[in-house]
């Protein structure tokens, strides 16, 4: 019987941050645009945690059936070390579905955008499919693109929709300079905005696959990295954080020049960002893991204080 500290361990707090990023990250460019709500912000909060929750029980138990986690560097695994029997994992995967996809409905239901039930959907089965199932896309090197997409942009840009009092009740059209200010502030910082948290959601995983990847290429986890190389890994990711950087400025560029106090966040990636490139590997990735998620985080508090003293 696992413990409690283990499940908590198999939960994986430390990746929350980069989960609760974009919503605050959404919120704060909400606030900017005066649709702010925090009761819809708060849904939003609780399906992006109970979504990285179920993902990393999932992740657990189908890495640990498949016997991908024998040989790991990374944070405790209740499968793969035994604590834990698969069934017991996979019912808990799916307990944090259930709270996902109810206050998905919550939020669906009071935003009256029924449409966004098929995106909620489409990321419950990107979370299961990413190691789950026969044909497991992380295990095929598409894990950094769905990431991208549902960590960063649906996260980032729903959140702001779903807030959005100017689609239900547009400025007049006898006002035609709103229209286009609110357009250009909105969309654009929104979109920017999103890839700044897309990119370093990204990069928290390549950094994961980089430490992994002698493990990963002997089970024949065909991750990025691994058809990538090492050396083309630890550019991508140095990469991955400039274009979070630029598109930072950008979103500032779209809103408001507060909104460059974003940058901040990255500074603690300076020289975590040299090891990379210096061959860091294995345990010596654990430490650049975890800033990479706070890094995000402070990226969107800063972003979000921007847009506030901005407004």
């Amino acid at each position: 019987m696992a413990t409690a500290t283990q499940w908590l361990e198999g939960a994986r707090p430390r990746t929350l941050p980069a989960a609760i990023a974009p919503v605050v990250a959404g919120s704060g460019l909400a606030w900017f645009v005066g649709s702010f709500s925090w009761w819809k912000a708060l849904l939003c909060l609780v399906v992006a945690v109970s979504i990285q929750i179920g993902c990393n029980y999932a992740n657990d138990y189908s890495d640990g059936i498949r016997g991908s986690d024998s040989d790991r560097v990374g944070p405790f695994r209740l499968v793969g070390s035994g604590a834990a029997s698969p069934g017991r994992v996979k019912i808990v995967a799916w307990a944090w579905f259930a709270v996902t996809c109810l206050a998905g409905l919550a939020l669906v239901a009071a935003s009256g955008r029924w449409w966004l039930l098929s995106l909620g959907a489409a990321g419950v089965a990107a979370a299961w499919f990413y190691t789950g199932g026969k044909r497991p896309y992380g295990y095929a090197g598409w894990g950094e693109f769905f990431v991208f997409v549902f960590f960063g942009l649906v996260a980032s840009i729903g959140t702001a929709y779903v807030q959005d009092a100017w689609v239900a009740q547009p400025p007049a059209w006898s006002d035609p300079q709103a229209w286009l200010t609110m357009r250009a502030a909105f969309s654009g910082a929104a979109l920017a905005s999103a890839v700044a948290m897309g990119c370093l959601a990204t990069a928290i995983l390549v950094t994961n696959n980089l430490r992994d990847i002698k493990g990963d290429a002997r089970v024949g986890k065909r991750t990025l990295a691994t058809r990538m190389g090492d050396r083309a890994t630890r550019w991508f990711d140095i990469a991955l954080v400039a274009t979070a950087g630029l598109a930072v400025v950008v979103a500032a560029a779209l809103s408001t020049w507060w909104v460059l106090v974003g940058l901040v966040g990255l500074v603690p990636l300076i020289k975590p960002s040299g090891r990379v490139l210096a061959h860091a590997s294995g345990r010596e990735l654990i430490a650049v893991l975890r800033l990479t998620g706070v890094s995000e985080f402070v990226v969107a508090v800063g972003m979000t204080f921007g847009w506030v003293i901005g407004r």
